[in-house]
């Protein structure tokens, strides 16, 4: 980790984390106002170690990496703020941080669009083997042209599109549905208003005819111990065989070892996955598997959006230590109580 220094004294300025790499310009702006303990170097800090660098810090701008929980907070007397550069939370112990007196903040709305178009671009990928039939090429097996002896796929026009998780993200993946003439229905926890549901032109239906009905599942919902693998084996028995399925939400959603093993006997017909349980690591029995298309939690990897979530994360992070209530926060009972 390094401090940053300045013109201006450091014991003048408040401390602060940001224990990710992050944009420099954005880390610039940042040592304008602040002693920056920064990571650069983008190593994964320990539990130890993070909890090390949240002594003394007054804010603190942190990723899904970071775990922020009662342990980690144990020393971080002066902190005021943690803001994560995700819209997911899953990685706050959020009862922990409200005890603590510490505001939490994350990143929505920015990253929606640029999700949602990637959780078509990896509907797309799967149902039509783009990257199986890369391989295939790449491997000199394509010989000729053929009806039958290339790699056949499943259409996505005038399909049935199941959507867990109608959020923001959700409702963004059904609106570009409708481009591709695709029926949409959807599970969530609580029903769409009726105008949400018309402008997405999604029907509301149980989890079970969802996946019975699907012909390509997409998963958008947000990380919890209740929708801990909400897809294990007998939910992914209830699938086509011609199905797919897409997780675009956060690993453990989906019990990855089941899904291997549906994708071995052909219980569905293929997944895309960017997220994974224990990430970065990959269960090694999807590596071994050509119907599944895998990346590297990338959704939200464009450079604008990346930017902007960064830059909404410094906005709370500034509002929250300026005494102002943050523009994303989700502890509001901590802001209310000061």
């Amino acid at each position: 980790m390094n401090t940053s220094t300045n013109t201006q004294t450091n014991a003048q300025k408040p401390k602060i984390l940001v224990a990710r790499a992050i944009f420099p310009e954005a880390l610039a702006k940042l040592e304008e106002s602040f002693e920056v303990r920064s990571n650069q170097a983008d190593q994964i800090l320990t539990p130890e170690e993070l909890k090390k660098e949240l002594a003394g810090v007054v804010g603190a701008l942190v990723t899904g990496s970071e775990r922020i929980d009662a342990q980690a907070l144990a020393q971080a007397k002066d902190l005021k703020i943690v803001a994560n550069i995700s819209v997911g939370y899953n990685n706050f112990d959020v009862p922990a941080i409200t005890t603590a007196g510490v505001m939490a903040t994350n990143t929505p709305d920015v990253l929606t669009d640029t999700t949602a178009d990637f959780g078509f671009a990896l509907l797309m990928a799967t149902a039509r083997r783009i990257t199986e039939s890369e391989h295939w090429i790449r491997a000199g097996k394509w010989d000729k042209w053929s009806i039958v002896n290339n790699p056949l796929g499943m259409d996505l026009h005038g399909s049935t599109l199941g959507i867990i998780g109608m959020g923001r993200i959700g409702q963004g993946v059904a609106k570009r549905a409708l481009g591709f003439g695709m029926k949409v229905i959807y599970h969530n926890r609580s029903r769409l208003s009726e105008a949400d549901e018309k402008a997405c032109a999604a029907s509301y239906v149980s989890k079970e005819e969802l996946l019975r009905t699907a012909d390509h599942v997409v998963l958008v919902l947000p990380y919890s111990a209740q929708s801990h693998h909400t897809i294990g084996e007998k939910e992914l028995a209830l699938m086509k065989p011609t199905a797919t399925l897409i997780n675009i939400a956060r690993g453990g959603i989906v019990d990855d070892l089941a899904l291997a093993k549906a994708l071995r006997e052909k219980t569905i017909f293929a997944a895309g996955l960017d997220v994974f349980e224990g990430e970065p690591s990959v269960n090694p029995e999807l590596l071994k598997l050509s119907n599944v298309v895998l990346a590297p939690h990338i959704a939200s990897a464009t450079e604008k959006t990346r930017r902007a979530m960064v830059d909404l994360a410094i906005d709370n992070l500034r509002a929250a230590l300026g005494g102002k209530k943050p523009p994303s926060l989700i502890n509001a009972e901590v802001f209310k109580a000061e």
